[in-house]
């Protein structure tokens, strides 16, 4: 039944072997005589006059490039964020501020382990998602304020790799003030004598 339909739908025409493939149409022969081929030949591109009235808008559109230009370039310079020590970051955990996040990236199994002072937890597996999240929906979900933008984010996981990562994932969105405890909590506990599992 298949068959009988597609071959119903396809023209016989179509379906018939050419008998002479050979012959081309004298139009088509008439043509390619009278064809000029010249490969030394370079054509100059043409541009288009553009009329007084749109210039500024095309003006407009060129700044908004150049605008979106060097804000990539701003995103890929200094890409990797900087890193704290333990001497750095002790101080902070010690007296912690409101404008200051310290964000452990490891998985909630991982934090029941133990964690830095003053951390909260915001694992590397939701972090780009959650970034993107109303403030109310974020503060419901996870039980504290959204950071800001502009605001001190620090943050750490094990060993500090997963807080390079989630270095990268907050610039991308936009975090400007972004820092890494390279040394993470394997540092952490070997300098504070906590034994760590």
């Amino acid at each position: 039944m298949l068959r009988s339909l597609v071959s119903r739908a396809i023209p016989r025409s179509a379906t018939r072997p050419v008998a002479h493939a050979s012959v081309v149409p004298c139009q088509v022969l008439t043509a390619a005589k009278h064809a000029r081929y010249n490969s030394t030949k370079v054509e100059e591109p043409v541009t288009p006059e553009i009329p007084a009235a749109e210039e500024p808008k095309a003006e407009k559109q060129r700044d908004r490039r150049k605008e979106w230009l060097r804000r990539q370039d701003d995103l890929q310079r200094d890409w990797d964020a900087k890193e704290l020590t333990y001497e750095e970051l002790k101080p902070r955990t010690e007296q912690p501020t409101p404008d200051k996040y310290l964000i452990d990236v490891r998985e909630p199994d991982e934090v029941l382990q133990g964690s830095i002072p003053s951390a909260v937890n915001l694992p590397l597996s939701v972090l780009a998602n959650s970034l993107h999240l109303h403030h109310e929906k974020f503060k419901v979900r996870f039980g504290w304020e959204k950071p800001r933008k502009d605001q001190e984010i620090v943050f750490y996981c094990r060993s500090g790799k997963r807080s390079a990562s989630a270095c990268d994932i907050a610039k991308r969105n936009g975090y400007t003030n972004i820092l890494n405890y390279k040394g993470s909590w394997l540092d952490w506990t070997a300098r504070e004598g906590i034994k760590s599992s």
